[in-house]
């Protein structure tokens, strides 16, 4: 696996990526929440004001995404085919790379797989809000991996 920026050729297949991962652990979206959901998702992909990196496999297959802005994870999503080999803890590295200090990330609370992974990955829920940016009652989880934790977990410390 190794990592690449995204360009404009990738927007279609990462809309694919996003799709396949949200019907895997967004089970509380419905249907049209997902088709509602999937322009906003392309323009989103679009936005050059956010740092898009790829995981990609050795047969140059998009296997994950991170979108990385300022000191915060805007999005964060590994192909369900290939989850838990360790591209979504490498995008969290990179985006901790570039981050100036503490990292963030907003994740849905009903996805708890996601929960779940920040977790693991040294992040701490810091505040809750009820809705999502769109008003949609799909509460939020602001999440934060002190930089000071990430850098001694790098090294191997305790």
């Amino acid at each position: 696996m190794h990592l690449r920026l995204a360009d404009a050729s990738d927007r279609e297949n990462l809309v694919g990526l996003w799709e396949r991962s949200v019907r895997a652990t967004h089970t509380f979206l419905t249907e049209s929440d997902i088709e509602t959901l999937r322009p906003a998702t392309r323009d989103e992909l679009g936005r050059t004001d956010i740092t898009w990196w790829l995981a990609v496999s050795e047969a140059d297959e998009v296997i994950a995404f991170l979108g990385f802005k300022l000191d915060c994870i805007e999005a964060l999503f590994v192909d369900p085919a290939h989850r838990g080999r360790g591209a979504g803890r490498l995008l969290v590295a990179v985006a901790q790379r570039f981050a100036a200090g503490d990292l963030f990330v907003e994740v849905n609370e009903q996805n708890l797989a996601a929960v779940g992974f920040y977790e693991a990955n040294g992040f701490a829920t810091v505040q809750r809000l009820p809705t999502d940016g769109a008003g949609r009652p799909f509460p939020l989880l602001r999440m934060l991996r002190k930089a000071q934790l990430s850098l001694s977990r790098s090294m191997g410390a305790a």
